[in-house]
């Protein structure tokens, strides 16, 4: 039986601060948003409609995702040597094993979900499988299974439903505004739809802020993470070049259904450079020189 050496993704206390951080920044301004949308507004119906929403959402968070992508879990019989490595690269992090899954795109990309460590999976696309190595796909596992260590995947988790209460908040105003009278300036009922309709697009805007810096660090922490459990940097160095040479060409729906979970992705698909403010992922090249920059320490050390 081949015996593991405990290489456990160590704790970054510079990652667990933004969490925080960033969770009390949202919390602070969801609070504020609730009680203007009571006090104000008097939407508890619909407040009402968005809690379930998000109790759905956190019960059923990781089936959702994989269902957006298309993803089917998988047994060990359908890929016993995807199995064989999440089981290795759980082991060696000291985690649950997470459920297996993949979906059938040709977009080369993989990504982790789920509220806790038991109850997360890892996805890669059949892309991912067609375009890398052995060793590189090793080192992309291995970048998912440490955001699960960290438990910033379910951060983000959570983050996410609160930004998906504001967005269906938001498209409710508008809707709401369109045949209600949205512009009728004599109406006090028109006006506080459409001070509620402003507000939710701000409460929007600032919650996608705070998930998108909060997920850029967090795929720097991710890949640090993925090196020390392979002590291979320059395998997942090599992979995100080879994910990223391979996009070009790729069938746009494929690409279009990728984008929506960008968040989520080892690498963005596509529409994730507009604005450096709602980026969701740091520089590939950045992340690559990081990555080697490792390598070298960790030659110069070991």
């Amino acid at each position: 039986m081949t015996m593991f050496q405990p290489r456990r993704v160590g704790r970054d206390n510079q990652l667990r601060a933004r969490m925080l951080f960033t969770m009390l920044l949202l919390g602070l301004v969801y609070g504020l948003f609730l009680w203007f949308l009571i006090s104000v507004a008097g939407v508890g119906v619909m407040l009402g409609v968005a809690v379930v929403l998000v109790l759905v959402q956190f019960f059923l968070s990781d089936k959702l995702v994989l269902t957006s992508m298309r993803a089917k879990v998988v047994t060990p019989e359908q890929a016993p040597e995807l199995h064989a490595t999440i089981d290795r690269l759980s082991m060696t992090a000291g985690i649950p094993k997470p459920k297996v899954a993949i979906a059938d795109m040709s977009v080369p990309n993989a990504f982790a979900t789920g509220r806790s460590q038991k109850h997360a999976a890892v996805a890669v696309t059949t892309g991912l499988l067609h375009v890398l190595n052995e060793r590189e796909l090793e080192g992309v596992l291995a970048h998912e299974i440490s955001h699960i260590a960290s438990r910033d995947v379910q951060v983000m988790t959570y983050a996410s439903f609160l930004s998906v209460v504001a967005s269906t908040l938001m498209s409710f105003f508008f809707w709401m505004g369109l045949f209600g009278g949205f512009g009728r300036s004599r109406s006090s009922g028109g006006s506080y739809i459409m001070i509620a309709y402003i507000v939710t697009i701000l409460v929007w805007v600032i919650s996608q802020v705070l998930i998108a810096a909060l997920s850029r660090y967090r795929e720097y922490a991710a890949d640090r993470g993925a090196a020390m459990l392979t002590n291979r940097p320059r395998d997942l160095a090599n992979a995100l070049q080879r994910i990223s040479g391979s996009l070009t060409g790729l069938p746009q729906n494929d690409l279009r259904r990728a984008e929506t979970l960008n968040a989520f992705f080892i690498m963005p698909a596509i529409g994730d450079g507009f604005a450096s403010l709602f980026s969701t992922h740091p520089p590939m090249a950045r992340r690559i020189e990081r990555l080697l920059e490792l390598e070298r320490t960790t030659m110069l050390t070991g």
